[in-house]
């Protein structure tokens, strides 16, 4: 018989094995965040927060690095298992490890101090993170708080109020999948979506996270996922050359506001 994993008992000193019998200790957070503390590594990541894979070259721009100093930073970044490279014929391509580690970068933007503005350039890429970005692969910032308060204004979306009150959260946090409620899709708001060409899950139950830069509750899981690739499709957003920022067309803030009478 394989063996198996002991669970962690702090109380009478059993310790966590792994499938090997090798004991596991705690989680090696110092690690981690020796890979992510290199300012180089963490522009990359950035540039890649959106879930799209890009290629090194375009990761050594991003980050101001040399094509074969960026090698050994993607290296360092797929050993730590925070990225999995694509190979396409000669090139390479690098994208996030799984949505675990757009949640993490969400997360450590909500806490990390904000990095001082030196150029118009930059001061111009953080605004435009807070007005409209992906959280991995669905739509955060104003722009996702803005639609899904659209969809629960007209009742397309029940179970909620789509505002955080910290206060009065229990499991909910910032930067985080929400668990506190549940919300639902009604059928006016699966004909509107579907009407809209959105795919939906056959599943009414809607997931959601809690906005880091608004506080709010935006869209996310299938549905989510499904409504921003659509939103993209008929090119009502478009995505930044790199990094998460998205940005609504013309196209997109007129039909947005007559289809969904959202505002942004």
């Amino acid at each position: 018989m394989p063996p198996t994993t002991t669970p962690t008992a702090r109380g009478n000193g059993v310790a966590a094995r792994d499938n090997g019998g090798a004991p596991r200790g705690d989680a090696d957070l110092a690690a981690l965040g020796s890979v992510i503390a290199e300012p180089a590594r963490a522009r990359m990541l950035l540039a890649l927060g959106d879930g799209r894979a890009l290629a090194a070259s375009v990761l050594a721009s991003e980050a101001g690095v040399a094509a074969s100093t960026a090698s050994g930073h993607l290296s360092r970044l797929v050993d730590a298992g925070l990225l999995e490279v694509l190979p396409q014929g000669r090139h390479r391509y690098y994208r996030l490890a799984g949505p675990q580690v757009g949640e993490l970068l969400e997360v450590l933007s909500r806490i990390a101090p904000a990095a001082p503005v030196r150029s118009l350039r930059q001061g111009t890429r953080a605004e435009a993170l807070r007005s409209a970005r992906t959280c991995y692969d669905h739509l955060a910032g104003r722009l996702g708080v803005a639609v899904f308060a659209a969809l629960l204004d007209a009742g397309h979306v029940v179970g909620g109020d789509g505002r955080h009150n910290p206060l009065a959260a229990h499991a909910d946090r910032l930067s985080a999948p929400g668990r506190d409620l549940d919300y639902r899709l009604t059928p006016s708001g699966r004909e509107a979506l579907t009407s809209l060409g959105v795919e939906l899950p056959r599943s009414d139950a809607l997931r959601y996270c809690v906005d880091w830069s608004e506080q709010r509750h935006h869209l996310s899981g299938a549905a989510g996922r499904a409504l921003a690739a659509r939103l993209l499709e008929l090119r009502w957003i478009r995505r930044a050359d790199t990094g998460r920022a998205v940005f609504v067309t013309d196209v997109g803030r007129r039909e947005l506001r007559n289809v969904l009478n959202c505002g942004i």
